[in-house]
């Protein structure tokens, strides 16, 4: 990984602007979406792509990139732009998300897609999948990482868990579990419908390292993944506390856009905001 410079981290901060513009865009096309988790992982997904992986976009395939897997497949509109903005396809085909034949689907398709290492949907099942690839790699001799983004909701699943447990008995210091903590899903906040608290505390109890970070923090956040990949014996977890919502004002903190797309005269409001943050953005240094 090469060091974060302050321009460089400019740069990233700038990236992920766009890669929100892009979320808007595909959300509005697509007239159905996931809109507050696509827009909070923004920060943290431009990192992944242009700075943290060893993956190359124009080899999607080469055999010795890094591994991301999206567990909570409804927020793929937040992967798609940070992909797109990375030069894995063009920007433009953003706004085919969710249209019939489309390479970019509701929930992210691997045959459809150069790139995607798996077809997610159900929830809870990520984990265990990148615990297979760790594994795998540790198996071979090979180098590469694996990186698995996962929602807060879904460790209500127990695949999870049991996930976990696996990852931990094979010492899969090659793995590292990246938690989106926006504490919301579907119907409300995590507290009100089955609280994870002590929630890094039950990672540790499971022989986890545990990093914390503010998930739009993009210095804290590389910074935590150096952390992790120095850590040897144990699977790493980077809880990133984050706003469902951000950099839109009217969506920020309501979990009632975990699952609707912005309207024309909201998306125009969204991009006006986007806009006038990116003017801001390397301004105090």
């Amino acid at each position: 990984m090469q060091t974060l410079t302050p321009e460089r981290l400019v740069h990233l901060q700038e990236q992920a602007n766009l890669c929100r513009q892009g979320i808007i865009r595909a959300l509005l096309s697509a007239g159905s979406g996931h809109s507050a988790g696509s827009l909070d992982m923004a920060d943290i997904f431009t990192a992944l792509y242009q700075h943290v992986m060893k993956n190359d976009p124009q080899n999607p395939l080469m055999p010795d990139r890094d591994r991301l897997l999206l567990s909570c497949g409804h927020i793929a509109p937040v992967r798609y732009s940070a992909m797109a903005h990375a030069g894995y396809f063009p920007v433009e085909e953003l706004k085919t998300l969710r249209h019939f034949g489309s390479r970019l689907q509701g929930h992210p398709e691997r045959v459809a897609l150069p790139g995607l290492e798996t077809t997610s949907g159900p929830l809870g099942e990520g984990l265990a999948q990148g615990t297979g690839m760790a594994l795998g790699a540790k198996m071979d001799g090979a180098g590469w990482r694996v990186y698995v983004v996962t929602s807060d909701g879904e460790h209500q699943c127990g695949l999870h868990w049991e996930a976990m447990m696996t990852a931990a008995k094979f010492k899969l210091d090659n793995l590292t579990c990246i938690v989106d903590r926006n504490v919301i899903q579907i119907d409300g906040s995590t507290k009100d419908v089955m609280p994870l608290e002590p929630f890094a505390d039950k990672y540790r109890a499971f022989n986890w390292d545990v990093f914390e970070c503010d998930g739009h923090d993009i210095a804290a956040f590389v910074d935590c993944v150096e952390r992790a990949q120095r850590v040897q014996g144990k699977p790493q977890v980077i809880i990133a506390h984050t706003v469902i919502g951000k950099g839109v004002s009217y969506m920020e903190g309501d979990y009632l856009w975990h699952g609707k797309p912005p309207k024309t005269d909201e998306a125009e409001i969204a991009l006006r905001e986007l806009a006038d943050a990116r003017e801001t953005i390397g301004a105090g240094r």
